[in-house]
């Protein structure tokens, strides 16, 4: 088995970016006489899986019970019969906490334990590879995307770090909706030796104009965390950034969060409106932050840090505008009482499920009529030092 799986691994690594799944199959048909393989990857709106060699075949929706829906939202292999006396089985593709979709194979005869983990290892191979050949082919994306991206949206969806990040002290996920038209609310992240660094943007304005300006203050940030500055640093360098650009006339409302991954101990710089939420139990509470300028408003602002704990078990969510103050057709607002309920249900999933609960149940709330704002929610489970790690 260890020859077999370093033989599917290599062809991994020798395959050109656009024919990693052939490969894959290629290998597994020699190695482990598979009668079908493919990779199903999650679209825009983690609301179903499509198939890499067949883009217009799905493995079925995200919200029903088919055996590849289980598997992404479990996280475990799951063995299914198949016609002719087959097994298929599906295992995540999921590296370092990013959900990418599920890799299915299909063998002639029903598999035992060695063969499902090494089929499960593999999965994190052709994950890890598939992340680094999106860098240079279009065909995943053309996969992920059931819709045409606005221009707004494509800039957003490639700004981000990512959908989810695992380490041993959390887990994080967020989402943007609408998927494939959202303009400016964005998030970003990095994770650092003994450090989680978090920004939540709620960019002003629509389209292709709001992109723009959260592409810049994004990379404004992203050139003071990576010089090494702190919150305040960050914040005051992309507030004079977007200021000396538009002399006040656009602004982007942020939170910049950090946690230090050793004692949980938060430091959070508030300039507008996203807001942090702390699940504990089954209480849900508005983590209370003053308020301060939103970024770019004016010249030479100066920004100062709060601080809060964050225990293990906890729960953060942070939203915009978009989630919380949300009005279709002109009904009151979504409201704290409404979102809270949404996020106390969460409370058995883990974060990359949670964020989609919650969205699930804003677009609930906006029944048939669309999101007239755009919406990101991100949720951070923490479990602290020595927490456990997920795939």
């Amino acid at each position: 088995m260890p020859d077999a799986l370093a033989a599917m691994s290599r062809a991994l690594r020798e395959a050109l970016p656009d024919q990693v799944v052939e490969a894959v199959d290629r290998a597994l048909r020699s190695e482990l006489a598979a009668v079908r393989v493919d990779a199903f990857l999650a679209d825009y709106r983690i609301s179903g899986l499509w198939s890499v060699l067949d883009p217009e075949v799905s493995a079925g929706s995200l919200t029903g019970q088919s055996a590849a829906q289980r598997c992404f939202s479990s996280q475990q292999p799951v063995r299914e019969p198949s016609d002719g006396g087959c097994c298929r089985v599906w295992v995540p593709l999921t590296t370092r906490g990013e959900r990418l979709g599920v890799f299915l194979v299909e063998l002639a005869v029903s598999p035992d334990d060695p063969t499902v983990e090494l089929i499960v290892d593999l999965g994190v191979d052709l994950a890890t590879t598939l992340r680094a050949a999106d860098r240079e082919t279009d065909r995943y994306r053309r996969t992920r995307r059931r819709e045409r991206l606005s221009m707004a949206a494509e800039m957003q969806w490639d700004l981000l770090p990512g959908r989810s990040v695992t380490h041993e002290a959390f887990l994080l996920a967020g989402q943007l909706e609408p998927a494939y038209s959202v303009g400016g609310d964005h998030f970003d992240w990095s994770v650092d030796p003994g450090r989680l660094t978090l920004t939540v943007l709620n960019g002003a304005g629509t389209g292709l104009a709001a992109a723009m300006l959260t592409a810049l203050t994004v990379n404004a940030i992203r050139n003071a965390r990576r010089s090494g500055g702190g919150l305040v640093e960050q914040a005051e360098l992309a507030s004079d950034t977007l200021f000396y650009q538009h002399r006040g006339q656009r602004h982007v409302a942020t939170l910049l969060l950090s946690v230090d991954t050793a004692t949980g101990r938060a430091r959070a710089v508030d300039a507008g409106s996203p807001r942090v939420l702390r699940v504990r139990g089954t209480t849900v509470e508005r983590i209370a932050l003053e308020q301060q300028l939103p970024l770019g408003m004016f010249a030479e602002t100066r920004y100062t840090v709060q601080e809060f704990d964050v225990l293990p078990g906890d729960r953060l969510f942070v939203v915009s505008d978009g989630v919380y103050d949300a009005q279709p057709g002109g009904q009151e607002a979504y409201g704290e009482r409404a979102m809270a309920r949404s996020m106390r249900s969460t409370r058995l999933q883990p974060a990359t499920e949670a964020v989609g609960t919650v969205m699930r149940e804003l677009f609930a709330y906006h029944a048939d009529t669309d999101l007239r704002d755009d919406a990101v929610v991100v949720c951070l489970d923490w479990c602290g030092p020595g927490g456990r790690r997920e795939r």
